[in-house]
């Protein structure tokens, strides 16, 4: 049974709107997790102890935050958590974009960079703060730019400027988030995509290996140099994701989720959920589950 327990966002945006800021100055945040079709590039200034969840991933933010997701599926949210400000600044900027059509300008030479960052961010994107220094008062004086073509210009700018900062890190997990692996290893990508198919069963070192015709010692050094992970993490992080995802389109038990998604005792289970997520399965399903149904 599926259920759908996040907000869906309508937003402000009239038919021939390209693009809608919001900056504004509260004491907190009060707006229920949720996901809408537009891109979203999110700003917080003196937010540091507020807790922002995207998709899968969990984090207390610092004093400055900035990510931008570009999936309409996402789920999101910043809670209070342990902020004490009285004077959180918080800019959105809600764009379209349609990045995948085959002609767009953002399949052209100059916009390959914003390209690649928008492909990331289907999982959602935290940038650094050195990016978020090169763009902050590009960021602050966006919502003043009254015409609109030069609010889009500045828009486009931020965007180029941070495409090209280095550090940016991706927040959800990509069965979470039901994106496609992706490698610019062919061979990389061939044993992902075997595990997405079959992170149910069981997984051996070896048979990767011999998929892509190296021994087993080979194989492990050169996946964790393309990937930053170990074989046995990315696997277990695959499993996760999709656990996640269950725990919160299913009323299936905790259980039931954990078998399901390759895992062998619920005690390993929880465990190692607890370990990467921050949480209890039961706590992460609670926490989505804190918004009422609305279609």
């Amino acid at each position: 049974m599926r259920e759908s327990r996040v907000l869906h966002e309508i937003t402000p945006l009239a038919d021939h709107d390209f693009m809608y800021v919001a900056d504004r100055h509260k004491k907190e945040f009060t707006y229920p997790i949720h996901c809408h079709e537009l891109f979203e590039l999110n700003f917080v200034e003196n937010g540091a102890g507020c807790r922002r969840t995207v998709g899968d991933s969990s984090e207390v933010i610092g004093q400055y935050d900035l990510v931008l997701i570009t999936s309409p599926d996402l789920e999101h949210v910043w809670e209070q958590h342990e902020c004490q400000s009285d004077d959180i600044h918080e800019v959105t900027v809600q764009f379209v974009v349609d990045f995948n059509y085959e002609h767009s300008i953002y399949h052209t030479n100059p916009f390959s960079s914003i390209y690649k960052m928008f492909v990331r961010a289907q999982k959602g994107l935290a940038f650094p703060m050195s990016a978020i220094m090169q763009v902050y008062h590009r960021l602050i004086h966006l919502s003043q730019v009254r015409e609109g073509f030069y609010a889009v210009t500045e828009l486009m700018t931020i965007l180029y400027e941070l495409s090209k900062q280095d550090g940016a890190r991706e927040l959800s997990s990509s069965a979470f988030a039901k994106v496609s692996a992706e490698s610019d290893s062919r061979r990389v990508l061939k044993v992902k995509n075997y595990i997405e198919e079959h992170f149910r069963d069981e997984l051996r070192l070896a048979m990767l290996a011999s998929m892509v015709g190296m021994t087993d010692s080979a194989f492990s050094r050169f996946f964790k140099q393309r990937t930053g992970k170990n074989l046995n993490e990315y696997i277990v992080d695959v499993r996760l994701g999709h656990a996640a995802r269950l725990l919160v389109d299913t009323t299936h038990t905790v259980s039931e989720i954990c078998y399901e998604t390759g895992f062998n005792t619920v005690c390993n289970f929880n465990r190692l959920f607890k370990k990467r997520k921050g949480c209890s399965p039961t706590d992460f399903r609670d926490k989505y589950r804190k918004t009422k149904v609305i279609v």
